[in-house]
């Protein structure tokens, strides 16, 4: 008697959940690498920033390119943990956005359209990762469906 393995069903809700697992890793990444890329600006050449006078939220313009550049570099390493559906990813993920998205707000008077950007794309992140199941991701790295 031999015995048959039977795969499950496929399902459009698993490919959903595919889907957002691979969409919150990649703009994660996308998100912490132009984070990434705005602190090395700021650090290089903080006279790029126009500052704004009286603003309540004053900061010195290099030390918000340590911020920026700390949470882009942090953003990268989560997102390859996204990308293996790790459940430290995913909280992670949710709190490094939620960073950018404060730091984000905190720099607008230097950066106006590009804060702007950036919050609307971390909220994106933070979306998918809470509507995101548990396990989201179903395909190993040789590309075939695995069972659950």
């Amino acid at each position: 008697m031999t015995a048959s393995h039977t795969r499950p069903a496929h399902t459009a809700r698993q490919d959903w959940a595919t889907g957002l697992a691979a969409f919150a890793a990649v703009m994660l990444f996308l998100a912490g690498l132009l984070t990434l890329f705005r602190g090395i600006m700021a650090i290089a050449e903080d006279d790029v920033f126009v500052t704004t006078p009286n603003y309540v939220f004053q900061f010195d313009l290099t030390g918000w390119g340590w911020i920026h550049l700390a949470l882009g570099a942090l953003a990268m390493v989560v997102s390859a943990g996204l990308l293996k559906t790790a459940t430290w990813a995913r909280v992670t993920g949710v709190a490094i956005a939620s960073l950018v998205i404060i730091a984000n707000f905190l720099s607008l008077p230097y950066y106006p359209v590009w804060s702007v950007v950036m919050i609307t794309i971390s909220g994106f992140i933070i979306w998918a990762l809470c509507v995101m199941k548990r396990g989201g991701n179903l395909y190993d790295l040789s590309g075939e469906r695995q069972p659950r």
